[in-house]
């Protein structure tokens, strides 16, 4: 069910429809003022505009670092899962 949170981003109040938990929308809220900062203490003179851009591509550069370190640690276990297939296959022959 959705329910709607109002969040502060940047300064302005968003009323949010989440199927998510009221929690969890303030968390992302307040990783996303966070993201904010980080590029408000290290550029001087963006616009609201260009500022929500680079914070969108901040977020989407992490994103896909946690998808290559998933598919990275997936392939492991795979790797490893076959050799303890492979171990345990070569013991009972």
């Amino acid at each position: 069910m959705e329910k709607p949170v109002t969040v502060n981003i940047l300064g302005n109040e968003y009323v949010i429809k989440s199927k998510e938990d009221a929690e969890q929308v303030y968390k992302i809220a307040e990783y996303m003022n966070e993201k904010v900062k980080e590029i408000d203490d290290n550029t001087e003179g963006l616009s609201e505009k260009k500022k929500v851009i680079l914070v969108a591509l901040n977020i989407a550069g992490d994103y896909f670092q946690v998808l290559k370190e998933r598919d990275e640690l997936l392939a492991g276990i795979r790797q490893r899962s076959r050799d303890l297939i492979d171990n345990i296959n070569s013991t009972i022959s």
